[in-house]
């Protein structure tokens, strides 16, 4: 894993995230859901699922694949630390509340 990639990989895996989790929630609540999925919520549940599960490989990931640098790898681990947690704190509202309320 280039220096880059682990430094940028984290956060930017969480935007697209983010992105795809309130863009599935913002098509859930319009006219334009496709009528063959009648239960937006399991969709919505499967999104933020496959989003936390991700966030949690990447910091997998860079924990056990260690850079040569110490600055690198220090700031890698705790870009992708905010970023599992900042993931799990987008997709608390997926679970807590109703989907169009």
């Amino acid at each position: 894993m280039t220096q880059v990639l682990r430094l940028s990989l984290p956060i930017t895996l969480w935007l697209i995230g983010f992105c795809a989790i309130y863009g599935l929630q913002g098509l859930s609540c319009s006219r334009h859901w496709p009528p063959g999925l009648d239960d937006p919520r399991a969709v919505l549940l499967a999104a933020a699922g496959l989003f936390v599960l991700m966030q949690g490989l990447v910091l997998l990931a860079v924990l056990r694949a260690p850079d040569p640098s110490r600055f690198v790898q220090r700031t890698a681990a705790s870009l992708a630390a905010v970023a599992f947690a900042a993931a799990v704190w987008t997709v608390l509202p997926v679970l807590a509340v109703s989907v169009c309320g």
